[in-house]
């Protein structure tokens, strides 16, 4: 029981600070919007570009600040959505096949029916590489979206969207591993394959101490770098070894906690108060899982500072500028992926399936709510950048798939939130 309770305030600080988040974003996308058509944009666009690290003789080490941003930081992003993951699939909505299989379902067909979109309008084109752009969900605007709507939706139709986005990000990992590289050095990912046993290793022999991970977190960092896998792909290999289970039980340290107190309350055994709060504040320590611990950690920089961070930096589009929607269908192929694609296939792949008997709707939500999450659910924008920069590497290209999305994801944001607000009226009718 108090296992439970315990993960729900989890899951609630979770969808209060994705809200938040969801903020944070927007406002970072306005004002690159902004500044990228404005007297600041050659100021702006050569600023990602400025090279930032240090010199050691005639080598330089170091990347431009648009690939410090990309790669370093999106990396301690894809660390807290890997540690997500694993704590779903272990603990949360994801932990047995019966809870697990409708998100599951619903997920793969929000991926599957808008990569098909996006492959239909651009098979055998330079472009047919992007498929993997409207595949992806970004969570915190879904939610901030979803939320806002306040107790006008049921929460299972929260723990709905969020254990789908979850499948979704793992999916989009997948993809990025095995449809985005190009070249494989082999000697770099067999070294990297050594770091990850040797993480296992500490993870079986119970280390809980979060720093050897993280050290070892970053020599993987930079094998898999060089590897020529994305770099992102190392945080989520780190995040799935780090251990999840505490160094103590809550139940050992609640019992210690009263013993202490019986002390204070008789005046026993006070010689050294100093030394008794160290004691009662280490193992309350012990009792955190290392997995929650550096989720906790990481989530007001994720929310805060990184996805913002990385709105601001790619989500500016000279709209002014010459924009050749003639490219391919990348426009057409990302757009209807998106607003399209993806309620199409969260809904009808669901339904099908729950008629067949292999998967349950849950019993608060309506078939129209999760059409209506469906289409949240194209709210692709920062994931969804973020696969289009390694999709294309003509920036013409990038550009163009940048417009579909926004405006793609604007129109999910609005489209879904109106018809979740249009069926609460119809229902309380």
């Amino acid at each position: 029981m108090g296992q439970k309770i315990f993960l729900e305030k989890l899951f609630l600080r979770f969808l209060k600070s994705e809200t938040f988040g969801g903020v944070c974003l927007f406002i970072s996308m306005v004002l690159a919007l902004i500044v990228a058509n404005s007297n600041l944009s050659d100021w702006y666009f050569e600023l990602w570009e400025k090279e930032f690290g240090f010199g050691f003789g005639d080598k330089f080490f170091g990347f431009s600040i648009h690939e410090w941003i990309n790669d370093v930081l999106m990396s301690f992003f894809f660390l807290m959505v890997g540690l997500e993951i694993k704590r779903e699939f272990l603990l949360g909505e994801l932990s047995g096949i019966q809870k697990a299989a409708f998100p599951v379902i619903a997920a793969i067909g929000g991926m599957v029916v808008p990569g098909l979109i996006y492959f239909t309008f651009n098979a055998g084109t330079d472009s047919v590489f992007g498929f993997g752009i409207p595949m992806a969900t970004d969570i915190a605007f879904a939610l901030g979206v979803i939320l806002m709507l306040g107790k006008r939706v049921p929460f299972a139709l929260k723990v709905f969207l969020v254990t789908l986005a979850v499948v979704d990000d793992l999916g989009a990992i997948i993809v990025i591993a095995v449809f985005y590289t190009s070249q494989i050095y082999w000697n770099y990912l067999l070294i990297a394959a050594g770091i990850i046993a040797l993480l296992i290793f500490l993870n079986k022999m119970g280390i809980k101490n979060l720093i050897p991970y993280l050290i070892l977190g970053v020599f993987l960092w930079v094998v898999v770098h060089h590897s020529g896998i994305h770099a992102t792909i190392a945080a989520v290999l780190l995040a799935f070894c780090v251990p999840l289970q505490p160094k103590e039980k809550r139940a050992a340290f609640v019992d210690f906690f009263k013993e202490t107190l019986d002390k204070i309350y008789n005046k026993t055994d006070l010689k050294n108060e100093t030394k008794i709060v160290k004691t009662l504040y280490k193992r309350s320590i012990a009792t955190q899982s290392p997995l929650e611990r550096l989720e906790h950690i990481l989530h007001p920089w994720s929310a805060y500072f990184i996805m913002p961070l990385f709105a601001f930096a790619n989500a500016g589009v000279n709209i002014s500028g010459n924009i050749d929607f003639t490219i391919d269908h990348i426009f057409f192929g990302v757009l209807l992926g998106l607003f399209i694609g993806k309620p199409v296939g969260i809904f009808v792949v669901t339904f099908v399936f729950e008629k067949l008997g292999i998967i349950k709707k849950p019993q608060d939500v309506a078939w129209f709510h999760i059409f209506s999450a469906g289409v949240l659910a194209g709210i692709g924008f920062t994931m969804s950048i973020f696969v289009s920069n390694l999709a294309f590497e003509n920036l013409e290209a990038i550009e163009l798939a940048k417009i579909a999305i926004l405006l793609a994801s604007f129109l999910s944001a609005i489209t879904g939130s109106c018809l979740l607000f249009l069926f609460n009226k119809i229902k309380n009718k």
